[in-house]
Parts: C-alpha cells; sequence; structure tokens
C-alpha cells in the first residue's frame, strides 16, 4: 500500500512540474515573439489547464521587462505543489523556468 501511495505522489508531483515548466515555456515564447509581459502572463496561465495546478500572475516572473532582438528572454514560475497524501510531508515549491532569444 505504502508503495502504491508512493507511485501516485511521485506521479501527481511529476506532472505538476512537466505542466508548470510548459507553462513557463510558453510564456518565453509568446514574450519572444509578441514583446508583451501581458500577453506572456496569459499564456503562461493558459498553458496550466489542469485543475490541480492553477498558476497566479503572483507565481510568475519575467525578466526583461521589455524583449528587444537578439535578446534572450526567461519566465520563470514557481508553484507551491501540495502532496496529496502528506505522507512524505506537506509540500514544496516547484520551479519551471524557460529562455527564449527575442524575435524583434
Amino acid at each position: 500500500m505504502v508503495i502504491m501511495l508512493g507511485i501516485i505522489e511521485f506521479g501527481l508531483a511529476s506532472n505538476a512540474q512537466i505542466t508548470i515548466t510548459n507553462a513557463a515555456r510558453e510564456g518565453a515564447r509568446t514574450m519572444a515573439i509578441k514583446n508583451s509581459t501581458v500577453a506572456a502572463i496569459a499564456s503562461v496561465k493558459a498553458a496550466a489547464p489542469n485543475a490541480s495546478v492553477t498558476i497566479l500572475s503572483s507565481q510568475i516572473s519575467i525578466t526583461p521587462a521589455v524583449c528587444t532582438a537578439g535578446q534572450v528572454t526567461k519566465v520563470q514560475v514557481t508553484y507551491p505543489y501540495k502532496f496529496l497524501t502528506g505522507f512524505f510531508g506537506t509540500g514544496y515549491t516547484m520551479t519551471g523556468m524557460a529562455a527564449m532569444r527575442c524575435g524583434g
């Protein structure tokens, strides 16, 4: 039973990590193409449609705020993951990061 709980917890945590990393990548892509932090934040949120992962604007960091051609934009998403069973602790902060060269 403990092994089964471990497998479930690991699967859910892996899914959350993949979701926030993909969301960061979508935000970086949007920022690199559109040069809009508002559009990039919306893109990050839209890329996490999973009901178990809800990303807030305060959890998204975009640098730099203006993306000039040839420059690299970086998007970081932090997410406070909570374990389902509490068997492995209460949770921890996951981080998803992505960087892309601005298109101009």
